[in-house]
């Protein structure tokens, strides 16, 4: 039987992975178990943000060097999902996935998390944030969800993909090749490969239908949406790398995962919910037990374009000196960490068609109890 773990591991810097050196070398987790990475490092979380490919180079040289494999070869097949900017109280830090094979639990739970990992093809320049990436996500997405043994889409409760962007080098090359890419301004490439990614998980997860949506659709449409959908875009990724987390029939421990929509940055309500329908309550904040029952906190988020949050006009668009996803990433971390008491959540902007127009979503994993 497969049992999912996950270790919430801090960093003192972008290449510092010694709690997972210490655990691996110790015998308390094999390195081998290792299938996935979600994490935050402390740069700005944009094009320019190489401080993913440093972590991202460092945990492969660390794993090759415990599974006497090579690190190229454990780049396609372990993803490295990271988000860059710990603005605020955020805490660098990153989630280590892991899957063992174990004989039945003494005491079982009816559904336990269950993990799945895919990785499409790499994603030519000329197709990132069109139909073509959104059916290569897709596909991908698919694949992971299979590979959790996951039967029924409802029990997906959270897609997580890392889709590569066009940087000017790759539009050059593209161009010089005869190819078109669909904008060769880098940053609005990662907005196009986030809603691409966004739009792929909607249509494996059956959210929306192959005919519901055109390449003008996305960044424009946002009434298609997937609300467990969390997409990141980077210059360190040639293909889409994807992390599907759910709960399963066929699965030991006792993790389990449950997510809820969040309408907007003001809504504590949708972080108070998630952690309900896993039994913690927040009253007002978690209590230090339920707190360590707590095993990951994974948030996307956006700063709302109509420029109002419930009424009120909100700058964060209109700043020149800070990025809107920085606003938003800082907003929306201090008021999770605060319910949650732990400044070491997942939180990445960039949510569009992601959630509610504005908001997002929240997805926690966390120990079940019997009762």
């Amino acid at each position: 039987m497969r049992t999912a773990q996950v270790l919430r591991l801090s960093m003192a810097h972008p290449g510092d992975l010694s709690e997972l050196d210490r655990l691996i070398t110790s015998g308390t987790l094999a390195a081998a178990d290792v299938v996935a990475i979600i994490g935050k490092t402390e740069g700005n979380g944009g094009v320019n943000d190489f401080t993913r490919g440093y972590f991202t180079q460092t945990l492969m040289g660390l794993l090759s060097r415990h599974l006497g494999r090579p690190s190229e070869q454990l780049i396609r097949e372990i993803p490295c999902v990271l988000s860059g900017g710990t603005e605020g109280v955020m805490s660098p830090h990153y989630h280590v996935f892991c899957i063992s094979d174990a004989e039945a639990p003494v005491i079982r739970f009816p559904t336990a998390l269950a993990i799945g990992t895919a990785f499409s093809a790499p994603v030519a320049a000329e197709d990132v944030g069109r139909r073509a990436h959104v059916e290569s996500v897709a596909a991908a997405v698919r694949e992971a969800i299979a590979n959790a043994g996951i039967d029924r889409l409802d029990d997906v409760h959270f897609v997580q993909v890392k889709c590569p962007c066009v940087t000017v080098a790759r539009a050059s090359a593209a161009i010089a090749a005869g190819k078109t890419p669909l904008t060769n301004d880098p940053n609005k490439s990662m907005a196009f490969a986030r809603a691409a990614g966004a739009f792929g998980a909607a249509l494996a997860l059956d959210e929306i239908k192959p005919d519901d949506f055109d390449d003008a659709s996305l960044l424009s449409d946002f009434s298609i949406q997937s609300p467990r959908a969390s997409i990141s875009s980077g210059v360190e990724v040639e293909c889409n790398e994807v992390v599907v987390l759910g709960n399963g029939e066929n699965w030991g421990g006792d993790l389990r995962i449950a997510h809820r929509p969040m309408g907007d940055a003001l809504d504590i309500g949708g972080i108070v919910d998630v952690l309900a329908d896993l039994g913690i309550a927040a009253s007002p904040q978690v209590s230090p037990e339920d707190a360590a029952r707590i095993a990951c906190v994974l948030v996307k988020c956006e700063p709302d374009r109509r420029g109002k949050i419930r009424g009120s006009r909100h700058t964060m668009l209109d700043d020149t000196d800070i990025n809107a996803q920085r606003h938003i990433r800082g907003a929306v971390a201090g008021l999770v960490a605060g319910v949650i008491g732990d400044g070491r959540i997942f939180v990445s902007g960039g949510a569009e068609h992601q959630g509610p127009d504005g908001g997002g979503l929240i997805a926690v994993i966390a120990s079940q109890t019997r009762g």
